[in-house]
């Protein structure tokens, strides 16, 4: 009997590529979509690699969007869902010191409370069958704070809080939880993410230094194809892991900021030269930040 998975924001990136593999790996995979008149290209890629996604909209900002769609979704598969991968998500660049209320609790609505909506919608009937498996996608920020994006690695960094908890949890019902932590992917979302609403001018070096970080990771961008990869791995072993590292800059990252001190961490901000400042992150985690292709 073939694996029900539901994977959100498959409309692009992360979501379309997990969405489409693991079709390609026999999955009957339903995605989520805001909008069906705008899944034009989901529907071509899908086409092309030979598969069928089946489409549902829904906003997963909204609890009604969300209990309809799934109501729906769940009528076609007699109320089976044995994959969730939450994978819809927003950008948010900010420091703290600038950042509207508004702008933490929209991308806190949409990152962390539109999962929950989600996996409080397929939960009941893994319990009752238990087993069944939630695949969250977080973020290499969930994990170290990324300069000037204050509201999105808040929101990451509660994510990967839900996840850690939800996976003891669920554990009793035969349910796992695996966190995947991807670094930057080719995405539109960082197309969208352009903002930078520093009025003061006095964050001019963390915003650039964001800027440059992405212009890096841009340039070394991971196919978002290979984090769908890691998600069917994490549903498929026989030795799963609560979290799993992919992309670009990643486990590099993560791994650096657990070497680190606290006190390294807080000195490594108050370093004023830019060069200064790209050669101790180089130093500490691997990744050359004036690498841009």
């Amino acid at each position: 009997m073939s694996t029900i998975s539901v994977v959100t924001g498959a409309n692009s990136g992360i979501g379309r590529a997990t969405a489409i593999h693991l079709a390609t790996q026999g999955h009957v995979v339903y995605g989520t979509v805001r909008s069906l008149d705008k899944a034009g290209k989901l529907r071509a890629m899908a086409a092309e690699a030979g598969v069928e996604i089946h489409l549902v909209e829904l906003d997963v900002a909204h609890d009604e969007s969300v209990r309809a769609g799934f109501q729906q979704l769940l009528a076609d598969t007699d109320g089976v869902v044995d994959v969730l991968v939450n994978n819809a998500g927003v950008g948010g660049n900010a420091v703290a010191e600038e950042c509207p209320t508004s702008l933490y609790l929209d991308v806190m609505n949409v990152n962390l409370c539109g999962a929950v909506r989600c996996l409080q919608q397929v939960l009941p009937g893994m319990r009752a069958r238990r087993r069944g498996t939630i695949v969250n996608i977080t973020s290499v920020t969930g994990r170290i704070a990324a300069l000037a994006q204050s509201p999105y690695v808040a929101s990451k960094w509660a994510f990967e809080g839900l996840s850690e908890g939800l996976a003891q949890e669920v554990a009793p019902f035969g349910i796992r939880v695996a966190i995947v932590e991807p670094g930057v992917t080719k995405s539109a979302i960082f197309a969208k993410n352009i903002d930078a609403p520093n009025q003061s001018g006095a964050y001019d070096p963390a915003y650039r230094r964001m800027f440059q970080m992405y212009a890096a990771g841009l340039a070394h961008a991971t196919d978002p194809f290979e984090v769908g990869r890691v998600v069917h791995h994490a549903i498929t072993t026989d030795q799963p892991q609560l979290r799993y590292a992919v992309s670009w800059g990643s486990q590099d990252m993560i791994d650096g900021r657990a070497e680190m001190t606290d006190e390294q961490w807080v000195s490594l901000g108050a370093i004023a030269d830019d060069d200064a400042y790209y050669d101790a992150f180089h130093a500490a985690f691997g990744t050359d930040l004036r690498d841009v292709g």
